[in-house]
């Protein structure tokens, strides 16, 4: 299972480097090369959310042991990815910045505290929806743990029930030894 994670972490690398060379281009370009880049770009952070998912499930069948390493791990790469998603959508706005003062000319342009005021509404959003993940990870962790506990309990009680049985079984038959040598007492002459 951790050579599957290891080669979803190298594809990883591959594309988040693709991402960030790609990204870091988009303010530098026009026109139709723009937009296919933007799509491009679009697409590529689709399939790295993606190959997260694939992670994450690879993580939830480690053996807990080991799984606190991997979700470390884990949890810088979606770091990595919402970077990324961060400096897309700055260099996007740019990029809708610049095609909006071409068709509108300067009637389209917006204030810097408009923007500014937009940006950090958009980033306390994207803190409170990660927030919300997080928090649902919890949830399904626990209810992993959880369903450990009662698996456990449930054994516990088997064996329990078991131990109780052969416990009657012993005392009924102490009780028919007992009474067999309360017989043989009586019966010897003394």
């Amino acid at each position: 299972m951790s050579s599957d994670f290891e080669a979803y972490e190298q594809d990883f690398g591959t594309i988040t480097a693709e991402l960030t060379n790609k990204i870091g281009r988009i303010p530098k370009l026009s026109g139709e090369e723009k937009t296919q880049l933007v799509l491009n770009v679009d697409k590529q952070l689709e399939e790295v959310r993606e190959l997260l998912e694939q992670m994450d499930l690879e993580v939830r069948e480690i053996p807990i042991q080991s799984r606190a390493m991997y979700n470390s791990r884990l949890k810088s790469y979606k770091q990595e990815i919402e970077k990324l998603e961060k400096d897309f959508k700055r260099s996007r706005i740019a990029y809708s910045d610049e095609v909006r003062n071409e068709l509108l000319g300067d009637e389209a342009s917006t204030s810097e505290s408009q923007r500014a005021h937009l940006l950090d509404n958009t980033e306390k959003l994207e803190r409170s929806s990660r927030r919300l993940e997080a928090g649902y990870q919890i949830a399904v962790e626990t209810e992993q743990v959880g369903q450990e506990i009662l698996s456990n309990l449930n054994s516990d009680r088997e064996k329990i029930q078991r131990a109780r049985e052969r416990l009657r079984e012993t005392d009924a038959n102490l009780g028919k030894s007992s009474r067999i040598l309360t017989g043989i007492w009586c019966e010897v002459p003394w």
